[in-house]
């Protein structure tokens, strides 16, 4: 793996790990302040910044994670990262572990030249139709 890509994967260990603790703080700093959630599946959904921060601090908690075989590709200020993730989560006091396909857009701020996260999705293979009615009522603006 070429450096490029090791400081994107480190960048994913500290995004997942802030989630993992509940650390509201980290997750803020490294995400862009247009930061969009995207859960992948028959019915999606989506959440802004806000609510994501609300969400994976109180509802939605990811108790541990582990990546797979890790994708990082650069497009000038853009980087893609993509992985199957084995997710040990629970959304309210529902069960939402297993495997989950991830794609998350970095991309460099202009000013600060540091990378901040614009938009995760994950997709699920199963079709729980129960996961895009859950992120939808954690959405701040509804």
């Amino acid at each position: 793996m070429d450096e490029f890509a090791t400081r994107i994967e480190a960048l994913e260990h500290q995004w997942m790990r802030s989630w993992v603790q509940r650390d509201r703080n980290q997750m803020k700093s490294l995400a862009a302040r247009d930061f969009i959630f995207l859960l992948g599946s028959k019915s999606p959904a989506i959440l802004d910044r806000a609510s994501w921060l609300e969400a994976a601090t109180t509802r939605f908690r990811c108790n541990g994670y582990r990546f797979d075989e890790v994708y990082v590709r650069r497009h000038g200020s853009i980087a893609v990262f993509a992985t199957r993730m084995t997710l040990d989560a629970t959304m309210g006091s529902d069960e939402w572990s297993g495997e989950t396909w991830l794609m998350d857009l970095w991309q460099k701020s202009k000013v600060r030249h540091k990378w901040r996260i614009v938009e995760r999705t994950i997709s699920r293979p199963d079709t729980d139709i129960k996961m895009p009615d859950a992120i939808r009522s954690m959405q701040l603006w509804r």
